[in-house]
């Protein structure tokens, strides 16, 4: 355990900065320091099977190699928050119900705002 916030990515998390231009490691220095990202296994499949469909999936695929790909059981949000709840982390998405979801369970994210910009909600 390194002592610095884990950071948990969601697929369109890693669409961010194609889409909106937004410079995904320096909004989360910004907004938490030095931290541990990390990007669960089955968000690298939501990727793959976009990734026929648009080449913003191909670029979010190589962005996501630079982070810690992390092995998961469960797929879709379930695995967002089961990992986020077991490594006690931070997600990064913009899916508006993962983002109730993770509220209820009271654990932090950060979404996009105002397009042009990060934001952390949760953290106490």
């Amino acid at each position: 355990m390194t002592g610095r916030p884990v950071v948990i990515l969601d697929a369109n998390a890693l669409l961010m900065p194609f889409q909106f231009r937004i410079n995904l490691d320096a909004e989360l220095q910004r907004l938490v320091g030095e931290c541990e990202i990390l990007v669960p296994s089955s968000v690298m499949g939501e990727l793959r099977k976009q990734e026929g469909t648009t080449r913003d999936a191909k670029a979010a695929l190589t962005l996501a190699q630079k982070y810690n790909i992390v092995e998961v059981e469960d797929s879709g949000d379930v695995s967002l928050l089961v990992l986020a709840r077991r490594r006690k982390g931070i997600v990064v998405t913009n899916d508006k119900e993962l983002i109730e979801d993770l509220k209820r369970s009271r654990i932090p994210v950060i979404s996009l705002r105002s397009r042009t910009h990060l934001e952390l909600e949760g953290m106490v």
